[in-house]
């Protein structure tokens, strides 16, 4: 691919990704939380904090990977910036090959740090990539941790996408093995299953961004780009945010959930269900399309309070508590759980 293609993709994907939102529609419906005791504190008692990737984050939930490699993408990175710098929240850029490719393309990410200094910044690189490549992304940023994303369904859909797959675990695995900055694995909205967290976790991956389907659809996205609908039947490919999380109830890594997350309701859910923090991409663009920076910022300091309001409804102090409290796993997404063997039962009658 010229830069030109290279960049013009990356402005595709933006726009395309917007005109997907629904706002109405929720990968969480068949989650519901059982009321059970009075809240024995104050609302403005409940901590929010949490960790992963060795470092302690104010808030769980994170502007997740979007963009960067063309001047309109440097624009929305900026603005992404912002939000991050003034909610408070960590942000990770999208894939940083354009850069590594052409050095001309790294003001479009590296304007994150310009912008927020002092705040945490994931970098982020396919699974393909070497270690200097995965070093130099990280030195682009001065960022805190690298995503390495993965994302087979995106590339076989896409014209010029990879077709060769062989090496991507090893490489994965190489990158980890350095142990000179976090690393964080994440899928791009097809989910993963347990068998694939386990083979990640196998070669020394210890967190994990299970990436479900329900926000952004690439498959969708790269199909739409042919212009020819040659994989429509790979649209609905994946599994959900919410099965994701089921399915890898029982493992020891730190996990984190991102796809169709619009609501702190969805949030808390996630984090009930193990996750260690949430990400939000779709939405937050959302925000910026239809409003502005500014309002984008209240809307996210909103989430802050009601995130609060919700935990003290369920008189959960903090998000240890939180997964501590009784689920109901209802409809399809039952039917999901009995196939993979999942304890629902367990996850309705959860002590206190």
């Amino acid at each position: 691919m010229t830069e030109n293609q290279r960049s013009r993709r990356k402005d595709e994907h933006i726009t395309l990704a917007y005109q997907q939102y629904d706002e109405e529609l929720s990968a969480f419906d068949g989650i519901r939380f059982v009321p059970q005791t009075l809240p024995d504190f104050r609302q403005e008692e409940v901590q929010l904090e949490t960790f992963f990737a060795e470092q302690r984050f104010a808030l769980p939930f994170y502007i997740n990977a979007m963009t960067g490699g063309s001047a309109r993408t440097k624009q929305v990175n900026q603005q992404l910036a912002i939000v991050a710098r003034e909610v408070g929240i960590a942000m990770a850029v999208g894939s940083q090959s354009a850069a590594l490719k052409d050095a001309r393309m790294e003001e479009t990410y590296s304007i994150v740090r310009a912008e927020n200094p002092d705040g945490i910044i994931f970098a982020n690189v396919s699974a393909d990539n070497s270690v200097d490549n995965a070093r130099k992304a990280v030195d682009m940023l001065q960022a805190n941790a690298l995503q390495i994303h993965i994302n087979v369904a995106q590339e076989l859909v896409m014209r010029e996408g990879d077709r060769d797959f062989s090496n991507w675990l090893r490489a994965i695995e190489k990158i980890v093995s350095l142990q000179e900055f976090p690393v964080i694995v994440k899928e791009v909205g097809f989910g993963m299953s347990r068998e694939l967290m386990q083979q990640l976790q196998d070669i020394g991956v210890e967190t994990i961004d299970l990436g479900g389907q329900g926000g952004t659809n690439f498959a969708k996205i790269e199909n739409d780009r042919r212009r020819d609908g040659a994989y429509t039947f790979l649209e609905q490919w994946g599994l959900t945010t919410a099965e994701s999380l089921l399915d890898c109830q029982n493992t020891t890594v730190s996990l984190l959930a991102s796809g169709g997350v619009k609501t702190p309701l969805d949030v808390v859910k996630c984090l009930a269900l193990g996750a260690k923090s949430v990400g939000i991409a779709g939405t937050v663009l959302h925000q910026l399309k239809t409003a502005d920076v500014e309002t984008t910022i209240q809307f996210l300091r909103g989430w802050t309070e009601q995130l609060q309001s919700i935990m003290t409804l369920l008189s959960a102090k903090n998000i240890a508590a939180l997964t501590r409290k009784s689920l109901l796993v209802q409809g399809e997404l039952r039917d999901f759980a009995e196939l993979r063997h999942v304890d629902f039962a367990r996850l309705a009658n959860r002590d206190n």
